[in-house]
């Protein structure tokens, strides 16, 4: 049946190269079983109506964390099957036969370029609008092959287009059958809008970052200079389509049971469950848009997980649930050997209308590896992040490898004439960092890029001009990213530790042979005449 029965015949040149390009892919042996379990054996071919509901992705009721919702959102998605089946699977008067049906898939999910993954994004896209009755101002030249596009996106089509994408990674890691409904959650994503606002549109600096109505907000961005920004800042943004399609056609063909790890959600799915913390969805999936790395999937766990408040294994430190300072932090991150996440949120009042009110940023910082007591910089990678109210993301230039400093001060009372700042920081040279927060946690210390030559240039913080920036440091987190086994090693660094630190606390009497021996006697003696000169045994 299906693909089966075309092998019977001789393959043409052009089904040969179109199943050599999807076995380089690895889907190959899903595209036959999917084939078979959709087609009809009489007509070895997929009716449009069937594979449309495949790629079906509905949600009635969408939860959402910012209050900028578009009305039209879940009617969008309704039409994102459609989209997909009437763009790249041609049809014939049987249907989708083996050939078109290969052809659809290359055409969607094939190896290609990051731009050109994202054309076929905005295509999706453009005509699921169009179906919806909505206007676009996205033009497309239909005989070209490297699929140019023209136009120009508003910040409230980005915003469409970006929670797309969220819905089917959300489907892909939440949902185990085609026929079960879930709940949708909508993070709060105005950081990588205007993300995309500052890089693409012209603002002048009036445009006030903090209050700005995304859904109202007539800017247009032009479309080359979006998918620039997309390329720079979000790549992995690219990868969503390809998962959703390997998903729905795992679906088709695997039973409920069997259809893979994912689990449905049926965690806290309030709007304000994650927003008491630093780490929000939004900014979680913002972070694993950057360019793949170590961190990625274990980021993205975080951002599809049940309940991301209840993360403890994760969440190895935060300042108002643990303490301020930096013995509290280092208590709580010494030992974890692993990729550590730190989130700063901090707040100023410079050049703001209304004093009473303070400017609050969040700022980030990536450590490939856990924390050492050092007085001089060390790692071996990393990226700086500008979270909110703007997302950006620093990678490193490759100039310099000063990426993470981390001080105590010294256990022995050694005099220094020349001594070493005592704190966190990231980047830059010591006694100029670009990020440094002090040993109380109470002020952070933001450098201009210049005094950078480790992490890419750009301002942490909106409007910041060359002079060091100081705030008021109002929480801290760290989260650990090595997975499982990163904190397993940490939880018996810590036991072996607490052992020691008691063992130290006990004097054993047994040890001393006589009274004589005993540090009791040798206190009371001295207590008793300090001066009696005593007879030395030798």
């Amino acid at each position: 049946m299906g693909a089966s029965s075309s092998t019977e015949q001789p393959a043409s040149a052009e089904q040969r190269e179109l199943e050599n390009i999807a076995a380089s892919t690895g889907a190959l042996p899903l595209l036959r079983k999917s084939f078979s379990n959709l087609s009809d054996p009489q007509t070895n071919a997929i009716s449009v109506q069937t594979l449309q509901q495949c790629f079906h992705l509905c949600y009635e009721d969408p939860v959402c964390e910012s209050q900028q919702k578009p009305e039209s959102f879940p009617r969008l998605l309704d039409h994102l099957g459609s989209s997909i089946v009437d763009l790249f699977f041609l049809s014939e008067k049987g249907g989708i036969n083996w050939l078109g049906f290969l052809g659809g898939y290359v055409k969607c999910c094939g190896r290609m370029s990051t731009s050109m993954s994202l054309n076929i994004l905005l295509r999706i896209f453009a005509m699921a609008v169009k179906k919806l009755g909505l206007s676009s101002n996205l033009e497309f030249e239909p005989d070209d092959a490297d699929c140019k596009i023209n136009g120009s996106l508003l910040p409230s089509d980005l915003l469409l287009l970006l929670w797309m994408c969220w819905a089917m990674l959300w489907n892909v890691r939440t949902l185990k059958s085609s026929e079960r409904k879930g709940n949708l959650l909508l993070p709060d994503i105005n950081h990588l809008v205007l993300s995309a606002v500052v890089a693409c549109a012209e603002v002048d600096s009036s445009f006030d970052l903090w209050n700005c109505n995304i859904v109202g907000l007539d800017v247009q961005l032009p479309v080359g200079k979006f998918l620039n920004w997309a390329i720079t800042t979000a790549p992995i943004l690219s990868d969503c389509l390809t998962q959703y399609v390997n998903r729905r056609l795992q679906i088709s063909v695997l039973a409920e049971d069997e259809a893979g790890s994912s689990e449905s959600i049926s965690g806290d799915m309030s709007p304000n469950a994650s927003q008491a913390l630093l780490l929000t969805r939004g900014r979680a999936w913002a972070i694993s848009l950057a360019p793949r790395s170590t961190i990625t999937e274990e980021i993205l766990k975080l951002c599809f997980s049940a309940d991301i408040v209840g993360t403890d294994e994760n969440l190895l430190y935060r300042s108002s649930t643990h303490g301020k300072g930096l013995n509290r932090f280092w208590s709580n991150v010494e030992g974890y050997h692993g990729p550590l996440l730190v989130l700063i949120s901090a707040n100023s009042e410079d050049a703001y209308q209304d004093n009473n009110k303070a400017r609050k940023w969040i700022i980030g910082a990536l450590t490939q590896q856990g924390f050492e007591n050092k007085d001089t910089f060390y790692g071996s990678s990393g990226n700086l992040y500008a979270i909110s109210p703007i997302f950006h993301v620093f990678s490193p230039s490759g100039k310099e490898k000063n990426y993470v400093y981390s001080h105590l001060h010294p256990t022995g009372r050694v005099y220094e004439s020349h001594p070493k700042p005592v704190g966190i920081a990231f980047g830059g040279t010591t006694t100029n960092e670009r990020v440094f927060i002090d040993e109380d946690f109470a002020k952070l210390t933001v450098r201009h890029h210049a005094m950078d030559k480790t992490y890419q240039p750009g301002s942490l913080i909106p409007n910041q001009g060359f002079l060091p920036v100081e705030a008021l440091i109002s929480e801290v987190e760290v989260w650990g990213l090595g997975g499982k086994t990163a904190k397993e090693v940490q939880d018996s660094y810590k036991k072996r530790e607490e052992l020691f630190t008691e063992q130290r606390r006990k004097v054993d009497l047994k040890t001393f042979a006589t009274w004589d021996d005993s540090p009791e006697k040798m206190m009371m003696d001295m207590m008793g005449d300090p001066n009696r000169v005593q007879r030395e045994d030798r």
